[in-house]
């Protein structure tokens, strides 16, 4: 090839890349490297780490029962006449529940009383004789014997009139009993006997009241914990422990008085391996019934300047836990962290994080290891945008 000839193969290929450059540059294939850096780009809402003082607590599922239930029961038999309470009504003690028919009983009365009568009328008659006969013995008008028998006799009438007396006032309770009382302050249940049921005398149970101020709250706990509790309260529960349980009922709601531990089993159960104790609550406004379950709250110590995350800022892979960190150049940093006792809806953190970190929160299931992140600050407890 001549001289002349490269010349000009040389000016046609720098033509042809010269045209290729300007297509490429107008139809943005240079580009193209740019959409992918904007697709790595997440939007998240992110929180600081919450440092606020916390308290620790403890919860132990527990279970209202009445301090007292008692089986209501007449001490006589006999056809329900009257009733003077509904089933599930609060009663108060003495206060008049059944009544049973009382004729037989007010006859029992009137005979038991006849008798007496009777048997002091005998006496006296033999006390005269003995006084008669006391005279003529002076005077040897009778024998010894017969003063002797005179007097065995009205002694004798005088034990009668003793028993008699006893059966007037046995007759009398009697009829007394014939009106059922509460024998507590408490509701009754709505499982009590209807009018005309005949009740036989300590067998038939007519009804069930329960006290209901102050109840129990009974509660178990594992051994190991029971050994926890001794050994910081120097060989009993601590006070903090002991004299202010609080009570989270089943809707969520704090109960507004405090508790106090009154008893506590004499063993660790062979079943289950564990500890049961009772609380007592007041309950002035008869809020808490017997059956209810709450969960019981004991309050162990204050943590000073605690670090806290929300649990949906947290992810759980294999038993390890991690979170998205943001990072000073807004990228995205998987951290695992050891988490504490959560509280509420947040979680105390142990390990892994400062206070100056800020957490991924919403949007942590489109985040991975590196990504740039687009964040929205939020606030923990109005979760108020800011952007940063």
């Amino acid at each position: 090839m001549s001289i002349k000839g490269s010349k000009q193969l040389y000016v046609g290929l720098f033509v042809v890349v010269v045209l290729l450059g300007i297509v490429v540059v107008h139809s943005g294939m240079l580009s193209k490297t740019q959409p992918t850096n904007a697709a790595q780009t997440v939007a998240v809402k992110a929180m600081q780490v919450v440092t606020r003082d916390t308290p620790i607590s403890r919860e132990f599922v527990g279970q209202v029962k009445a301090k007292s239930e008692i089986k209501i029961m007449s001490k006589v038999s006999g056809n329900v006449v009257a009733k003077m309470v509904n089933g599930g009504d609060t009663v108060y003690k003495g206060q008049p529940l059944f009544r049973i028919d009382n004729k037989q009983y007010r006859s029992a009365i009137n005979s038991a009383r006849a008798t007496l009568v009777k048997s002091q009328a005998t006496l006296n008659n033999t006390q005269k004789d003995v006084e008669r006969y006391q005279k003529l013995a002076a005077l040897k008008g009778v024998s010894q014997q017969t003063l002797d028998a005179y007097i065995s006799q009205a002694e004798e009438e005088a034990a009668a009139i003793e028993v008699n007396q006893a059966s007037l006032q046995q007759a009398i309770e009697d009829e007394q009993d014939t009106l059922i009382v509460s024998p507590v302050d408490g509701r009754i249940d709505v499982n009590d006997v209807s009018l005309g049921y005949y009740v036989v005398a300590g067998s038939t149970t007519m009804a069930t009241v329960s006290s209901i101020n102050p109840v129990w709250v009974q509660f178990s706990m594992s051994e190991t914990e029971y050994l926890k509790y001794i050994r910081s309260g120097n060989g009993s529960l601590p006070a903090s422990f002991k004299d202010h349980l609080q009570l989270m009922l089943s809707d969520g709601k704090e109960y507004p008085l405090i508790g106090q531990v009154e008893q506590i089993d004499r063993g660790v159960s062979d079943t289950t391996g564990t500890i049961t104790l009772k609380a007592s609550f007041d309950n002035p406004q008869n809020f808490l019934l017997p059956g209810m379950f709450a969960r019981v709250v004991v309050q162990e110590t204050v943590l000073q300047g605690a670090l806290m995350i929300p649990q949906k800022a947290v992810k759980e892979v294999l038993d390890n836990t991690f979170v998205i960190v943001v990072t000073g150049d807004n990228k995205a940093e998987s951290r695992q962290v050891k988490l504490g006792d959560r509280i509420g809806d947040m979680w105390l953190v142990e390990e892994g994080l400062s206070a100056t970190d800020c957490v991924v929160v919403e949007g942590i299931d489109k985040v991975k290891q590196g990504n740039d992140l687009q964040v929205t600050m939020i606030q923990p407890d109005a979760q108020t945008p800011a952007k940063q």
